[in-house]
């Protein structure tokens, strides 16, 4: 019977994989629609169900109304029921595993636009060690697209400078060499001269960015450090330090760079995950023409 098999899959996930009552809860929520879809379709053997019954109760689910996100978690569920089923000699093969996710559209990131920018950018008081250390993070991080991990990675020997340019170890282990901005380059040099020193006291550190006692500052730091600034500056968004990363990508397409080299700033493996910034500047062009065409409207 299938109801056993159901109940011998959700003992195991309590028992041997050690998983939460909420989270079998929700796996329970999503097989019992498949169960029941089943019972309609007089299946009472796990051997009759294919790859076809799968895909009618999926298309069902999309007839009802639950969207291509929820419709991906019921899939994700079913597959991992089947797997245990494999698991346990109850199947040979999983009817399931061929049949891709609903596919969804991938929510495009949080961007600010050049005015809020610079609102944000001008906000830090940098007559004290905190603003200056302040200002810097927020000019190279517009400046260069950093993750921030990165950002508050960085170490000395990482900045030059003189030639302008900072070299970040991504993700995998890749080197990236990355130019600063003329305006992040001199926040950066005032606050190694007036800043960092006061910060550092009489320890020693190769980091570039230090907080409390002169550790190197974290990433939830500098998460509240933006937040802060951000409603300072009056910006009415919901903003994090990959607003920033997002916004530095989005404003050089828009102005005309080149895919590819946007993709190797920001450390992608993929030019397919710089395609998502084109959304928003095909957008950034219909507004501008709808603007500006003298017959857009």
């Amino acid at each position: 019977m299938i109801s056993q098999l159901l109940d011998n899959f959700y003992q195991f996930l309590l028992l041997e994989r050690g998983l939460s009552q909420n989270t079998v809860e929700a796996y329970s929520i999503d097989l019992v629609k498949f169960y029941n879809f089943l019972r309609k379709t007089k299946i009472q053997d796990i051997k009759e169900i294919t790859p076809k019954h799968i895909e009618d109760f999926l298309y069902e689910l999309a007839i009802n109304g639950l969207s291509p996100r929820s419709r991906a978690r019921v899939l994700t569920s079913i597959k991992t029921f089947f797997r245990f089923l494999i698991y346990s000699g109850k199947l040979d093969k999983n009817p399931a595993s061929l049949i891709e996710a609903p596919r969804f559209p991938k929510k495009l990131p949080q961007v600010l636009n050049l005015t809020e920018v610079e609102r944000l950018l001008k906000t830090p008081d940098t007559s004290n060690p905190k603003g200056l250390r302040d200002k810097a993070m927020l000019e190279l991080l517009y400046a260069t697209g950093l993750r921030v991990s990165e950002l508050v990675k960085i170490k000395l020997n990482q900045i030059n400078l003189e030639a302008g340019y900072v070299l970040i170890m991504g993700k995998g282990s890749k080197e990236r060499l990355i130019p600063i901005s003329r305006h992040a380059q001199e926040a950066i040099e005032d606050y190694l001269k007036k800043g960092r020193p006061y910060l550092l006291g009489q320890k020693h550190s190769p980091y570039v960015f230090l907080g409390y006692k002169g550790k190197p500052l974290t990433r939830q730091g500098f998460w509240e450090i933006i937040k802060r600034y951000a409603l300072k500056a009056g910006i009415n968004k919901s903003i994090s330090p990959h607003t920033l990363r997002h916004s530095f990508a989005t404003h050089l397409l828009e102005r005309g760079a080149d895919l590819r080299s946007v993709q190797t700033m920001l450390g992608h493996a993929s030019v397919i995950t710089t395609q998502i910034y084109t959304h928003i500047t095909r957008e950034f062009l219909k507004r501008n023409y709808e603007k500006f065409h003298p017959r857009a409207k």
